[in-house]
């Protein structure tokens, strides 16, 4: 198993991690593999959902209704209100 050593640390998230580790009774290791571990997963479901959204925007038809407003007209004749 690879060694990983972090240097200039935060003070703040060292406190942070070992108290999670405490209050679920880990070690200070386990916790911070079991963080990086979720947030690695979370990287990868958010690019992956962000990427479909994305495909989802592409691939739809813009009502031609909506190519027809004068969007300058509906803004101009708000700020008259």
């Amino acid at each position: 198993m690879a060694l990983l050593q972090v240097r200039n640390f935060p003070d703040d998230k060292y406190a942070a991690i070992c108290a999670m580790a405490k209050e679920e009774r880990r070690t200070i290791a386990q916790q911070t593999i079991l963080l990086i571990e979720n947030g690695l997963e979370c990287k990868g479901v958010n690019s992956e959902r962000r990427q479909r959204a994305i495909e989802r925007t592409i691939a739809r038809k813009t009502p031609d209704f909506i190519k027809d407003v004068d969007y300058a007209a509906l803004i101009r004749e708000d700020r008259e209100r």
